[in-house]
């Protein structure tokens, strides 16, 4: 539980137009789509968490899935941790998901992770752009780190001595 990941203050989006892309948060409603999603991109989100990442499974079920969403959910009402599916403008197409966690190095204020499935991948450096500017114009943040992105695994391995 991280308290001072963003102040009691600050009013926490729910739902967010970001053209063209819509966010929600990540929760259970969302299980088949998201579920849909991840397992259409299991090797391009094997990138997108780190070189050590076990997630996703290939053998990840559904049941699984609905698990992960709920506790994703239950971080974001203690505001502990921020994650939000990815729809495209209409909302009937997920397109991935994005990631706001409390950072593991003291020299940012956050750090985040974000992807979009396989036969999307054209948007992604758009969801990268769009993510940061809405987290720079919006949130509380001033030190934000895209690992694997913005810093290299190796770095951020030493900027957080993992």
């Amino acid at each position: 539980m991280n308290i001072t990941f963003v102040p009691k203050s600050f009013d926490v989006p729910t739902n967010v137009l970001l053209t063209p892309f819509h966010l929600t948060v990540l929760e259970e409603s969302n299980a088949e789509v998201d579920y849909q999603a991840v397992m259409s991109s299991l090797k391009r989100l094997k990138s997108i968490f780190g070189p050590n990442t076990s997630w996703p499974s290939k053998k990840m079920s559904l049941e699984e899935n609905i698990t992960s969403l709920q506790a994703h959910r239950r971080e974001f009402i203690d505001r502990d941790a921020f994650a939000y599916s990815v729809f495209d403008e209409s909302k009937t197409h997920c397109l991935g998901s994005v990631y706001i966690d409390p950072s593991r190095s003291p020299h940012y204020d956050c750090e985040v992770y974000l992807w979009v499935r396989e036969d999307s991948a054209d948007l992604d450096a758009m969801l990268h752009t769009t993510v940061l500017t809405w987290l720079t114009e919006y949130w509380p943040f001033e030190k934000i780190a895209f690992p694997g992105r913005s810093i290299t695994w190796q770095s951020w391995a030493k900027e957080c001595r993992i």
